[in-house]
């Protein structure tokens, strides 16, 4: 639906994760004020907008697979170390709002099997266990991400000024700035994804009360 012209533009990346028997499935969108501008499909992520120039979105696509074969590669070696006859689904959802009087809201929620498991609280910098009760997992995890500067400042920076930066130069109360580049556009996915390791990790390790 078009958005209105009080409505604020709006950034918002979703990434999936199942993981079943120590594989991994990956899935994924991107949309950029309700357009779908980026694509995951397994290890496959298209630019369905023109956002990169195709030889940076070339290399982009490239360290998104890595990435992700990385991932699918440690969980399998977690799971043959401490098996979980069980599915386990894990979901990110970050982005940002830009509204009309210039202030913007960034955000970043992670689910497990449907029930929130953690969330980023971006002016801070830090990560919230949201897990209902006192659970070692989300513990583990949260102590993980906390421990790095690509899950911390990092992070805050794509979400406050990248992400946020993508919208001024859609923005119609700022002016198109179409020439503009938006090359740390897919490092949003790519952190999306060391939040989905240190769930994972904590999800393997905590297993049996061992982390």
């Amino acid at each position: 639906c078009p958005a209105s012209p009080t409505a604020p533009l709006t950034f918002t990346m979703l990434q999936g994760t199942r993981i079943s028997e120590g594989s991994s499935v990956f899935w994924g969108n991107a949309s950029l004020d309700g357009q779908l501008s980026h694509l995951l499909e397994g290890l496959n992520v298209t630019q369905v907008l023109p956002l990169e120039p195709p030889d940076a979105w070339a290399r982009l696509q490239q360290d998104v697979t890595t990435y992700l074969v990385y991932f699918e590669q440690l969980v399998s070696v977690f799971s043959k170390e401490r098996p979980i006859n069980y599915t386990q689904s894990l979901l990110c959802h970050l982005g940002c709002c830009l509204f009309p009087n210039g202030t913007a809201h960034s955000f970043y929620e992670v689910t497990l099997n449907g029930t929130a498991f953690l969330s980023f609280h971006v002016p801070s910098a830090t990560w919230e266990r949201r897990w209902p009760g006192r659970d070692a997992v989300a513990t583990f995890a949260e102590r993980e991400l906390m421990k790095y500067s690509e899950t911390t400042r990092d992070l805050q920076h794509f979400l406050n000024t990248t992400c946020v930066d993508l919208l001024r130069a859609q923005s119609p109360w700022t002016g198109k700035q179409s020439s503009r580049s938006h090359a740390p556009l897919v490092l949003g996915l790519i952190l999306g994804t060391f939040a989905l390791l240190g769930s994972a990790v904590g999800i393997f390790l905590c297993t049996g009360g061992s982390c």
